[in-house]
């Protein structure tokens, strides 16, 4: 059982995780580029089940860890201190903020592989990477609840997809397995699954910045379950890797 989650990474979905964490129980220690300084008011906010620390620290600390950092820079996730954990990778290739990166435009890798490439003493499960951070908090429901919403996880490790699941459950997700890592490509960005089944309508025509982000927060989430995800995942074409960086 999960009881402390390491985060290498607090911007919106990994502040979103921890906020669900501790709301299930869990104790998390936060990381980030900036030091364990700049992390004081979210450790604050989310009182004393939280705590700050580097990201190696918070490697070692986490049963589960949590990489939710740019795609750009997945190379400078601590694989040393991440060796032997199960680490669950939330990024997405978004081109234009990340550079292009010849192996994921080739289709040689996905972009978890090439995180998995870099750990490679660890065991990396993709998650959490198809929902925006809105819905991923508001979406959140008790297990057996009738309006509780399914996300994708990969892997190439069963037991790690095990431990991933059970997390989700936690937090108030049911899990769909989608497969190994080679598979992930089926929740990336542009995909059928990706972001717009959480959504009930798609967004106005013609609104400003300011207005595309207020309907982004005030418009409410959907349900989306398993057989859902099953069948999004499940009849997606590859198409061309990468996506658009949203913009707010």
């Amino acid at each position: 059982m999960t009881k402390t989650l390491g985060l290498i990474g607090t911007g919106m979905i990994g502040g979103v995780l921890a906020r669900l964490a501790v709301a299930a129980g869990m104790d998390v220690v936060l990381s980030n580029s900036r030091g364990p300084e700049t992390l004081a008011d979210l450790v604050t906010e989310l009182g004393a089940h939280a705590r700050a620390a580097t990201p190696s620290e918070a490697a070692e600390a986490g049963d589960l860890v949590v990489a939710t950092v740019p795609l750009h820079a997945y190379d400078r996730l601590p694989a040393d201190a991440l060796a032997g954990r199960t680490v669950i990778d939330t990024m997405n290739y978004y081109p234009e903020r990340d550079g292009r990166i010849a192996e994921l435009d080739a289709g040689e890798l996905t972009s978890s592989a090439l995180v998995q490439r870099h750990l490679a003493g660890a065991r990396v499960v993709k998650a959490f990477n198809n929902i925006d951070f809105h819905r991923l908090l508001t979406n959140a429901r008790p297990a057996g609840a009738p309006d509780r919403s399914a996300l994708p996880i990969a892997g190439d490790d069963p037991a790690a997809k095990a431990e991933v699941a059970a997390l989700l459950d936690t937090l108030g997700y049911d899990a769909v397995d989608i497969g190994t890592l080679a598979d992930s490509w089926r929740s990336e960005p542009e995909t059928p699954v990706y972001v717009r089944p959480y959504f009930p309508v798609r967004p106005p025509e013609g609104l400003g910045g300011e207005e595309a982000y207020r309907w982004f927060l005030e418009t409410p989430g959907v349900a989306v379950p398993a057989d859902q995800i099953r069948a999004l995942t499940g009849s997606v074409v590859r198409g061309s890797a990468g996506g658009s960086f949203p913009k707010r």
